[in-house]
């Protein structure tokens, strides 16, 4: 049963995604704001599938931790796909930090060029942090949310990625608030899974890290705190424990030089 009801969520995920494009595609030449909402309501209809084909349902917590108004940082988990599809449900117009290469996709690329997000390319690290600091510079100045994932691509329920420089960079240029976000998805929807799980994901948003901080102590006290809480939620939801080669070191992942290709 749980194959079938993954295999009928895949169709029509895929099947719906398909024509949705098609049908808004109207929009790239409308104000700004009416493909937002398009997107927005599609999101809403992703929400509506998985509950009534998965059994697949979500909560949010801790969300009076977002600040009220202004630009802020939010240093996300990133387990699955999944949460990258409620993001325009969870903030008002999130700049979302991503790889360049995804603005090529056919029509998908389109909207996200639209969105007006930030794009990074991959290669010299040097050239990589200078245009992330340029896109997200402009993006605090319009006041908008920016959402990056610290570990910089999707990692699995149970291993353990470094966190990468890019995002104390960011908070150290910006002087901004940081808001971990912790998530449980991947025990539900897997990086890589056919397979879609019911239940209830967890997203829990933490106490902002004021600005002001050295850009290494961030850097540990938001692995810290990000890990323990999705470890927590992951547990919870019978998800395995994610194992921190940095935890019995005080300085944390922070502490180490940063590899070459870190952004």
């Amino acid at each position: 049963m749980l194959a079938l009801r993954s295999l009928l969520f895949n169709i029509a995920f895929f099947t719906w995604t398909a024509i949705y494009c098609f049908a808004i595609v109207w929009t790239l030449l409308a104000p700004r704001k009416v493909m937002l909402a398009a997107i927005r309501a599609y999101m809403h209809s992703l929400v509506f599938l998985e509950r009534t084909i998965i059994g697949l349902r979500y909560e949010v917590k801790g969300a009076e931790h977002l600040p009220v108004d202004g630009c802020y940082l939010v240093g996300a988990k990133h387990q699955s796909m999944w949460e990258t599809m409620k993001l325009h449900i969870l903030f008002h117009d999130p700049a979302i930090v991503l790889k360049h290469e995804l603005l090529y996709i056919p029509i998908w690329g389109w909207y996200a060029w639209r969105a007006d997000l930030i794009p990074v390319k991959r290669g010299r690290r040097g050239a990589a942090i200078n245009s992330l600091v340029a896109g997200a510079r402009r993006m605090r100045d319009m006041g908008r949310e920016i959402v990056i994932f610290p570990q910089g691509t999707r990692v699995a329920v149970g291993e353990y990625r470094p966190y990468k420089v890019g995002i104390g960079v960011l908070y150290e240029d910006l002087g901004v608030p940081l808001v971990p976000m912790a998530v449980n998805s991947g025990v539900f929807w897997g990086r890589h899974s056919f397979i879609k799980r019911p239940g209830l994901i967890t997203i829990e948003f933490l106490p902002p890290i004021p600005p002001g901080l050295p850009k290494d102590v961030v850097l540990f006290e938001l692995e810290a705190r990000l890990e323990a809480a999705s470890n927590r939620l992951a547990l919870a939801a019978g998800g395995p424990a994610t194992l921190n080669p940095h935890a019995a070191d005080p300085r944390g992942a922070a502490g180490r030089p940063p590899a070459e290709n870190e952004e």
